[in-house]
């Protein structure tokens, strides 16, 4: 039986993962990048697929845990009946090669523990050749070497293909356990591995604390923030600036089903806010990162555009199935790679000229191959802007004319004039005024349902979509407009046991596993937002606190919420949601209402 997905702490090195359960577990870690191979898999199978727990012979769960303040140092803390023992998880940021460090300490009485690594390469299906080489062991399979070196002899190799090691520690006495990658063509452990658990430990405590007291959010929920904020940084790939969604792949949004997907890819729909929320909270490097990393990936043909990436800029991301895991609580397939690349979902072109937009606004330069790049986009959304596409949730055949994807390409129209006015290039620009104002107009009234009061999904369909609550944000329309109003009310009816679903349910949806999916962390912060726009600060607040109420027990959430079993869903933590919830929380700020980022609306 896997642990709950919010049983799951992070601890990163700023170009990969590894996902720390409160069984004192490492049951996820891909080497050396984040999109890497997994060579522990146990997320996604069972021991057998690779882990590396450190715990107390007796077993069971750590009593407490927690990060270190402002850090993304993990300490576990286990009270036994002989005494008290702490384990601090960290990874240090990257000057090398990639290793995780843990540090064992008796805190009181004698505790006996175990450390039992069993390393299975290329996705949890390898099992190396191990050896041993001076003090460490070391694991070989492909191209891939993973060494274990230690205050001791970490040799005991049993019959099941695990590296263990048995030890006691009393109050006060120290002893670290570190694992490092290097390519298999190397016959020497990393330095990494000599350098002590003390000065490494130190480093990675100052590097966090120093990122976090950049900081500019000053409001009732810091503590939130700066959490989410660290939890983002720790998923952006420090290479290239890219940010993944999350390091997971295949935790299902539905136990049992099929909507398992790879999320450890860089989606272009999270630009905008990513950026936003970067800038807002003071980390204008980071931002400024990620816009290289976007103008970087989507060079080339405007038809070409998808909407993932890579870390590095790839465009090959081909999905294929791993037979051989079982699941998360047997839901399969599990997947690595991904297929959304070969949808049309126009509106990530928005979103790519929102971000450039609000890069610009805050002063970021734009190159001049830049504009060159903003009138290639825009050359193509004035072809093909009227034809439907798959949409935001990638909703599969037929393709619709979706509300959502019409509203962004108003965006991308809207940003284009606004960035010619400011550098002075209007050379299409009344093309595009006109292709801005047609949009709204086919909008306002294919996408708006006299009836129920609200703009709706697609065109001449009743379904609702979480996504019109971003309508004021972008805005298109003002907070204050009527239908506006009249869509926060409507889509109230999304709500489920207190947060929201991304649209109205029924039929099989994306994946095709007939089963419902969670309440998306998302679109129940998009709620709190217009309801804070919409005059209605209380329950905006209200909704925002649910929200953070959810967090598991370090701060972290995943992508969706099932309000029914209480548990989180889907891969973790998600970018998308750490990055919602610090908008939600300077948008609930008393000064929001005078620095909201959107531009003013256009009325038809």
């Amino acid at each position: 039986m896997n642990a709950p997905i919010e049983d799951y702490a992070l601890i990163s090195d700023l170009e990969t993962a590894a996902m720390v359960g409160r069984d004192g577990s490492v049951d996820w870690l891909c080497l050396p990048r984040f999109d890497s191979p997994a060579c522990l898999a146990a997320l996604l199978g069972t021991e057998e697929n690779g882990r590396w727990r450190v715990a107390p012979l007796s077993g069971g769960r750590c009593t407490r845990r927690s990060y270190r303040a402002d850090t993304l140092v993990l300490e576990s803390v286990w009270a036994t009946p002989t005494g008290t023992a702490r384990v601090t998880d960290f990874m240090p940021p990257r000057a090398g090669v990639p290793c995780i460090v843990r540090l064992v300490e008796g805190m009181s009485g004698t505790v006996d523990l175990r450390s039992e690594l069993r390393l299975r390469f290329h996705q949890g299906r390898v099992v190396p050749w191990v050896r041993d080489v001076g003090h460490c062991t070391v694991a070989v399979a492909g191209p891939d070497a993973v060494w274990l070196g230690g205050d001791g002899q970490v040799r005991d190799r049993g019959a099941e293909d695990a590296t263990v090691w048995d030890f006691t520690v009393t109050a006060g006495r120290r002893l670290a356990l570190t694992l490092g990658w290097t390519p298999s063509r190397r016959s020497a452990p990393p330095s990494s591995l000599s350098v002590p658990a003390e000065t490494a430990l130190k480093e990675t405590v100052d590097f966090w604390r120093r990122w976090a007291a950049q900081c500019r959010y000053q409001g009732p929920w810091r503590e939130a923030v700066v959490r989410s904020l660290i939890t983002l940084k720790a998923l952006i790939y420090a290479p290239t600036g890219g940010i993944i969604a999350a390091p997971t792949t295949s935790l299902p949004g539905c136990i049992g089903g099929e909507r398992n997907w790879d999320y450890r890819f860089c989606w272009l729909r999270d630009s905008t806010c990513a950026l936003s929320c970067l800038l807002r909270s003071g980390y204008r490097d980071e931002a400024t990162a990620w816009l290289d990393w976007l103008v970087r990936a989507i060079a080339g043909d405007p038809a070409d555009l998808q909407t993932v990436y890579g870390v590095k800029g790839q465009r090959l991301l081909r999905e294929t199935e791993a037979p051989w895991l079982p699941g998360y609580e047997g839901s399969r397939p599990v997947r690595f790679g991904t297929s959304a690349v070969r949808t049309f979902q126009p509106d990530v072109y928005g979103e790519v000229m929102d971000t450039l937009w609000l890069s610009l606004r805050a002063g970021i330069p734009m190159p001049a191959h830049v504009w060159d790049l903003v009138e290639a986009l825009m050359g193509f959304l004035l072809r093909h802007w009227r034809e439907p596409d798959e949409g935001l949730w990638q909703l599969g055949a037929p393709r619709r004319q979706h509300v959502h994807s019409k509203v962004m390409t108003w965006v991308a129209a809207d940003r284009a004039v606004r960035m010619g006015e400011l550098l002075g290039r209007n050379g299409s620009s009344g093309e595009w005024r006109a292709m801005r104002e047609e949009v709204h107009r086919q909008v306002c009234r294919e996408g708006w349902d006299t009836a129920q009061r609200s703009f709706v999904q697609s065109y001449g369909e009743p379904g609702l979509d979480a996504s019109a609550l971003l309508i004021p944000r972008v805005g298109f329309l003002p907070a204050r407009d009527e239908r506006v109003r009249g869509t926060v009310r409507a889509l109230g009816r999304l709500g489920h046991g207190g947060f929201v679903r991304r649209y109205t349910q029924g039929g099989t949806g994306p994946g095709g596993a007939d089963c419902a999916e969670g309440t998306f962390v998302s679109c129940s912060l998009w709620y709190a937002d217009a309801l804070a726009t919409t005059g209605h600060p209380r329950q905006a607040r209200e909704a925002f606190e649910r929200v953070l109420a959810i967090r598991n027990d370090v701060g972290l959430l995943a992508e969706q919420w099932d309000p029914d079993s209480g548990r989180q869903l889907g891969n973790a933590p998600k970018a998308f949601s750490h990055i919602a919830l610090v908008e939600t929380a300077f948008g609930l700020s008393p000064a929001a209402a005078r620095s909201h980022r959107a531009p003013g609306a256009v009325r038809p």
